[in-house]
């Protein structure tokens, strides 16, 4: 995140002159909480939901409205003309209608609950309509006529998952836990199931793949629309758990299904559905047993194989299994790890099916192989001490992959490519990005050019076109902090963050510290160490954050510095630097946080007596650990919806990281934070915080940690928000969550107004 847009160079310098030369006295204003939850949104207009038309001559986006930045409309730009269109007004398509139960979870499981409008699109395989799902009903947008029609009524019942067919004359969809298809020129529904209902469910993905294994979808369409594979999920083993869901004008009791660590998971089938014949389906049967999960299922190109990704319950095994159309099942290659295997969606067909694209980790960090059709390993592509984030395209005309790394780096994120036909590891492989910061790149159909959204610390988001080479054709969304944009105002008094290391005798440790604008190496301030610590997530990314990001700096403005690092067990750093915390979580994690205070305490400028901690979800956990296990060091704990037993949790993911508890029982219990309680002196005091419906980390977590302070004469601090689910996903919530906890620190660690 610059050798890729001299553009870019002078767009950075230019904001750098204008900070440098605006009087803090005059020009400048400190962030509020208010104003970072407020609109307009502080990272400007910048486009979402990129994507190319099918011929590549245009790009569509989603963009939220200037007065309610969460509400997304649908645009449309010429590349030739740069020309901007809005092609639907979500405001004017809204029927009104909430959401049904199951969308709301599946937006809640995407990480997009707080977005309304148009939130998702598809633009059909001829480029001339656009499938537009908007709470329940299904539209379609005639891009030739600019007229709309909807197709699917969601009075009818909801559609969830709607889909274009390959070719575009059908969209499926789920309603009422069953599958459908309806056909685009006349609106015939034609049922692809029918039991579902109770707990069954036919095309939807079950909880544990939407909520860990980034997988949102049950179904998936043949190319030539002959079939559609489909999922039927058995939810009947799994318990239920009865928890209270409390709002502001009711209680609802749900029974919620819910696989908790150690728990029966649900019984999964896979079956080809044909559309002239739904009845005559064939089972593909991926597994023997229900310990296995379907994690990933990929189709041929010519419709004749389908590829299918089996896990085994304990995760330490992924096969990857090749179904013909009738049935038959040949396994083609497997990955093996004495820990965890990491999932992935880097499976790409080449030459015809003769061979495959794959990524591992098998030599410590994800990178890209290629095998042939059965299996054979045929070269590793790349190398390193880097990891392969994703792959974004081939182009095999070219004889090139392009894809996401953090080589160097792995506070950044770049686009890279290698040769396809490479016979050894490339270790240095070509930067097609340069400018420092994060690179997400959408590329065209032919790999021939890519929409870069680039941002920094301090950049917002910018779009740019490019060629593959990486040189920059059009400026898509410039997006310049200049007089007009949003964050212009507060730039002066925001703080660059500063990236060290704290070296240890077996490790090394990376992280930021935002220090106040006004810093005097001479005066002893406050910290807030800010903490997720948790897998698959890194904090320490140089990419532009509205919302946390800004956070932390109005919180430095306060005169505290706030500090962050990313403990063993974060992401995009290595296998081994990932795996410290097999079956030890909650031990080696916050020991390198615990580490991290002690290099804190040793500072001239630090404060030792008025350091506080503060997360949520895994960062809740943390500082729940850290609080029980340091807290004769510690001021204040802030702990948001925290786990706080990982037998609470569900299967998928708390057994890749602790193993079954029947094989871990002591690292499960040293794991609880419960385990911890007991054992050390605290003085800190601690602000608990928690939606009242979160159905991911359930309220119980915090009812049980309640209820033991309590036992123990333990005072602390409780915020509970009615009906809030496992984070605020409204303005007003996120104010009120976000002062409060600045309120708490400014009474705690005394700061400045």
């Amino acid at each position: 995140m610059s050798r890729s847009s001299f553009a870019l160079s002078i767009c950075i310098f230019a904001i750098a002159i204008s900070i440098g030369a605006t009087p803090m006295s005059h020009a400048a204003e400190k962030l509020s909480v208010a104003r970072v939850v407020g609109e307009p949104s502080l990272s400007g207009s910048a486009p979402r939901g990129l994507r190319f038309s099918p011929d590549g001559e245009a790009i569509m986006f989603l963009r939220g409205k200037a007065t309610k930045s969460d509400q997304l409309d649908l645009y449309t730009l010429r590349l030739d003309t740069l020309k901007e269109s809005l092609l639907i007004d979500s405001s004017l398509l809204d029927s009104g209608m909430e959401l049904s139960d199951a969308e709301k979870a599946r937006r809640e499981r995407q990480r997009i609950a707080a977005l309304s409008g148009i939130v998702d699109y598809t633009v059909a395989p001829n480029g001339q309509q656009v499938l537009v799902p908007l709470n329940g009903d299904v539209f379609l947008f005639d891009l030739r006529t600019q007229k709309t029609r909807k197709l699917l009524d969601g009075k009818e019942g909801a559609a969830i998952d709607s889909q274009f067919s390959p070719k575009g004359n059908f969209v499926s969809f789920v309603r009422a836990q069953n599958l459908y298809v309806v056909a685009v020129k006349d609106g015939k529904v034609t049922a692809l199931s029918t039991d579902g209902g109770g707990v069954i469910s036919n095309g939807s993905a079950e909880f544990v793949a939407q909520e860990e294994m980034n997988r949102f979808s049950g179904y998936w369409w043949l190319p030539d629309e002959s079939a559609v594979v489909m999922q039927r999920v058995d939810e009947s083993p799994v318990p239920v758990a009865k928890r209270f869901e409390i709002y502001a004008d009711r209680t609802e009791i749900v029974e919620q299904r819910y696989p908790a660590a150690g728990s029966n998971n649900v019984n999964s089938n896979l079956y080809l559905v044909p559309l002239q014949n739904p009845t005559q389906r064939v089972e593909l049967k991926y597994a023997t047993s229900a310990e296995a999960y379907l994690t990933r299922v990929n189709v041929s190109k010519d419709s004749k194989a389908i590829y299918v990704q089996r896990q085994s319950r304990n995760q330490r095994l992924l096969e990857l299994v090749r179904f013909d159309r009738n049935g038959s099942m040949q396994k083609v290659m497997d990955e093996r790890s004495a820990t965890f295997i990491n999932l992935h969606e880097n499976f790409r067909e080449l030459d015809g099916g003769k061979s495959f694209l794959w990524s591992s980790e098998r030599d410590g960090y994800n990178h890209l192989y290629r095998f042939d059709a059965n299996g054979k390993l045929e070269a590793q592509l790349t190398a390193g001490n880097w990891a392969v984030d994703g792959v974004l395209a081939i182009n095999e005309k070219a004889g090139l992959v392009y894809f996401n790394a953090n080589v160097g780096d792995a506070k950044q994120k770049h686009v890279y490519a290698v040769p396809l036909n490479a016979q050894s590891p490339v270790r240095v492989p070509k930067a097609i990005t340069t400018a420092i910061g994060t690179h997400n790149a959408v590329f065209n159909s032919q790999g021939s050019r890519f929409l870069d959204t680039y941002s920094d610390v301090l950049t917002p988001p910018q779009v740019r076109l490019h060629d593959a080479s990486g040189k920059v054709l059009k400026i898509i969304a410039a997006n310049a902090v200049d007089a007009a944009h949003p964050l212009h105002p507060y730039m002066p008094l925001l703080s660059m963050p500063e990236f060290g290391e704290i070296k240890l005798n077996d490790r090394t440790l990376e992280y930021r510290m935002i220090k106040p604008k006004r810093f005097d190496p001479n005066k002893r301030y406050p910290v807030l160490i800010y903490t997720y610590g948790g897998p698959h997530v890194q904090v320490l990314s140089r990419a532009f954050d509205a919302r946390w990001g800004m956070l932390l700096q109005t919180f430095a403005q306060h005169d505290v510095i706030v500090f962050t690092l990313d403990n063993r067990g974060s992401a995009r750093r290595g296998k081994a630097f990932e795996e410290a915390i097999y079956q030890r979580m909650g031990q080696v994690d916050v020991a390198d946080q615990l580490a991290g205070i002690e290099y804190l305490r040793g500072l001239n400028y630090v404060d030792p007596s008025r350091i506080a901690i503060m997360g949520w979800s895994y960062g809740g956990y943390m500082s729940l650990h850290v609080w029980a296990q340091a807290g004769d060091k510690l001021r204040a704990a802030i702990a948001g919806a925290p786990v706080t037993d990982w037998g609470l949790y569900d299967t998928h993911y708390t057994e890749r990281y602790m193993n079954l508890p029947s094989e871990n029982a002591e690292g499960y219990k040293v794991g609880t934070v419960f385990s911890q309680l007991d054992k050390h002196a605290r003085k800190g005091r601690l602000l608990l915080i928690h939606g009242m419906a979160d159905d991911n980390v359930l309220f119980s977590n915090s009812t049980q940690l309640m209820s033991r302070l309590q036992q123990a004469g333990t005072r602390f601090d409780l915020m509970t928000y009615p009906g809030m689910k496992h984070g605020p996903n409204t303005p007003e919530t996120r104010r009120h969550v976000y002062e409060g906890m600045l309120e708490f620190l400014q009474r705690e660690l005394k700061l400045v107004n």
